[in-house]
Order: C-alpha cells, then structure tokens, then sequence
C-alpha cells in the first residue's frame, strides 16, 4: 500500500503480506471511518498467514467483503531479487494447443503457477495475445476485432505482462515488426519506380487470426493446427468466411522450397511457413521455388527492455490506480498479475466465483483489490472457469490446486505464468 493511504486510515491493523508489501485489515473492535472521496471503498477483510512455497516465494488466503456477499482470493507473492527465483511463460508444447496449469507447472520444474491468456476457446486453442518464452518469441497479437476477452477500455491486444531481462516485472505493449524479403537479386533504384515488389510486411506471428489481406509466419512453435484455419473470419467477426484466396510459401535455410495451400502438421524446426490471404496472398505468389529470402520479424518492446518472459492481458491498474472505465457489474472468477512499483516484486492473483462462499470480483473491485496488495501496474488474464492458482508445498512432489476453479474440472489452457525457484 501507497504510504499515503497509512496516514489518513486510523482504526485498522496493519497486516504484512510477504516482504515489503502491507495490506490494512479492519481492526477488530473500532469503526472503520469512511474512505477518502478520491478512494474507492476499501474491500480487503482478512489476510491469512503467509505460507513459504519456496525461498522468496510465499502464498496467502484473502477474503473480501463486497456488496453482493463473500469473495475468497489466492495470493502467491514472488521477491524477483531472491537469488535463484525468475518467472516464465508455462505452455503445453505448441502455441495452439492447452493442458491444465498443474500439469504446465508439474512439467516444467515450477513451485507455482497460474492460468494466463484469454484464448481462441473451441477452435484453434491458441492465446490472443503476445507470448514470450524465456526470451524467445513464439506469437503475436491477433487484431483487435478479434479479442477473446471481455472489453477493457484501452487494453489494445499488444499488451502483456512481462519480466524482463533486467529482472523487473512490468506491464508493457509487445507489438510485431517484420519483413520477407527477396535477396540475391538486383534492386532497382529507390529514386525510380520499382519493377516488382520485393519486400513485403509481416502482420502476423504463430497467431490464430491473420489480418484480412496479411501475410502470416508460421513456426514449429504454432503446432499441428491446420493454418489454413487461420485464415477463416475477418478482423472483427470470426464467424466470417473463411479468406477465399489463400497460399502459403515454405521457407527452408533462406530458399523458398514450396509454394502450396496451407495445411495441418506441425513443421520442421528448420521451416517456416509464409500465410497470406486476399492481397497477401497475391504477393506471396510473386515468390517461386528456388528464390533467396530472408524473413525477420520481432516483438518490439515499448519499454525498451527485452522481455524474458511475457503473457498476454489487459490493463486494469496502472500506476496504483484503475485504469478507467472498468465494468462494475458482472462479477465472475478473476486470474490476474501484476508488478509493485519498483518491479522488483509479482503476484499472481486468483478470485474465486460461482461458489457458495465466493460470489467472484467485477473488474473494478478486482482491480481495487490488486492495488489494497500493494500492486502498482496489474493486467487481468482469463477467468471463469480458465482461473487456476497451483503451488507445491516444501519437499512435495507436484503442485496443488489452492483456489477453488468453478468448472467441474481443471480447464485446459493454452498457457500461463510459472515461478521458479533454486
């Protein structure tokens, strides 16, 4: 909490959650005075005991009062600056695939883990937004017409939460920069008209919507989802046909080696796969058998920092404070991650909903309640029956569920954030 709000709360106790982070629970036999008017209604109840999950990892049980009843939330706070301890993306081997965080987490080595990105549910499974994994870019963001996620005002599909190479954790923007480009012949002047195009924008990266009229890259990393699936919808409705013209160009070693329709199978990790549909396809096509080329593609930090690990989400606390125009209706399970100001700290959030004794979180007081953790910049992940929350216990073999998932089972998920330690 902003050291601020200590000075103006009286009647309260103070409550310390992990290493530098405090929370203000009512104090058991004074009246709470009323908030500030600049300040929402405070809603944290309780704080449990911080339970260590490993060195510079620890979990809390929390409880929240709102005005539609009880709300039970997890909290599992990592220091970054603990020798050994990091974050990375937690995926199921392939961009479009999912399995459930436990098993992401068991896989991989991690004390804990939680659901990330909203996701192209029933269809190709792939996340929505920007994925990098200990600093290799597997995706990009689909267009914004063709978000999974509930609107957030502002939260264009770029965003993501991220831990950098310098060890801070940060909210940041992740958008796609690239090029194909035709080498080994001669360019014509730049100061005359050109004879044929020989560079072409990339728009889309191992991502489940390619722009109408785009050209996509594909990897290994995308799976053996059929890329011509990829290529169905329009950039703000995907129930829109499917692209009537569409190609794809193999690239093995700098040459083209196929020009073909796209298909299912993942590819060789020595191939990439050039998708266009409508006019991208058209200027794929000007590639043959044989031609040189050179594909460069990037996610640009607007940060400058180079992200080490990143997961897609949506803004809704930025600088200690909600970012505006957040829904205050609908409550449902909630998943979130977020930064303290120096970035030196995380948590990872779950809200549980749908339950008896945990009625879940709006958008707004789920942002309300990440910044009462001490939270500076937070993003929302996907919820509802996606909220998953798991950590292993000292010297246990594999992780436990700790929240309380609203689905009869774990959802599967196409990826997530998992913490590491030693």
């Amino acid at each position: 909490m902003r050291m601020g709000i200590l000075s103006t709360t009286v009647g309260r106790a103070l409550v310390t959650v992990g290493a530098g982070l405090v929370l203000l629970a009512p104090a058991a036999s004074a009246e709470p005075l009323p908030p500030p008017p600049d300040r929402p209604e405070r809603i944290v109840e309780s704080v449990g005991a911080a339970v260590e999950v490993a060195p510079g990892v620890t979990h809390r049980d929390v409880t929240t009062t709102t005005a539609a009843g009880n709300v039970m939330a997890d909290v599992v706070e990592v220091d970054l600056t603990v020798p050994g301890v990091r974050a990375d993306l937690l995926t199921p081997g392939a961009v479009a695939a999912r399995a459930p965080v436990k098993g992401m987490a068991d896989g991989s080595g991690a004390v804990a883990g939680i659901n990330g990105d909203f996701f192209d549910i029933g269809r190709t499974s792939a996340p929505a937004g920007p994925a990098v994994q200990d600093g290799r870019f597997l995706k990009a963001a689909v267009p914004q017409g063709r978000r999974a996620a509930p609107a957030v005002p502002g939260a264009e599909m770029d965003y993501v939460f991220a831990v950098g190479t310098d060890g801070v954790a940060r909210v940041d923007r992740l958008p796609l920069r690239g090029e194909v480009r035709r080498t080994g012949i001669e360019r014509v002047s730049y100061a005359g008209p050109r004879t044929e195009q020989d560079t072409l924008p990339i728009v889309a990266l191992n991502q489940h919507a390619v722009p109408v009229g785009g050209i996509g890259v594909f990897t290994a990393d995308w799976g053996e989802v059929d890329r011509a699936r990829t290529l169905c919808g329009s950039d703000t409705d995907r129930d829109a046909p499917c692209a009537a013209d569409t190609v794809e160009v193999v690239v093995r070693d700098g040459t083209v080696t196929a020009v073909r329709a796209p298909g299912p199978g993942r590819l060789p990790p020595e191939e990439t796969a050039l998708v266009g549909r409508e006019q991208g396809a058209v200027a794929l096509r000007g590639l043959k058998v044989g031609d040189r080329v050179s594909v460069d593609y990037a996610l640009v930090p607007a940060s400058g920092v180079a992200p080490r690990m990143a997961v897609g989400g949506s803004p809704i606390l930025r600088d200690g404070a909600p970012t505006e125009r957040l829904d205050d209706r609908a409550r449902a399970p909630r998943s979130g991650a977020g930064a303290t100001a120096d970035g030196r700290r995380m948590l990872l959030v779950t809200v549980d909903g749908r339950q008896s004794d945990s009625v879940g979180a709006t958008l707004l007081q789920f942002s309300n309640l990440l910044r009462e953790l001490g939270l500076d910049d937070a993003v929302n992940l996907d919820g509802g029956g996606s909220s998953t929350l798991a950590y292993r216990d000292g010297g246990a073999p594999a992780t436990t569920i700790v929240n309380d998932p609203s689905d009869p089972s774990p959802r599967l998920v196409p990826n997530g954030i998992g913490v590491y330690s030693g």
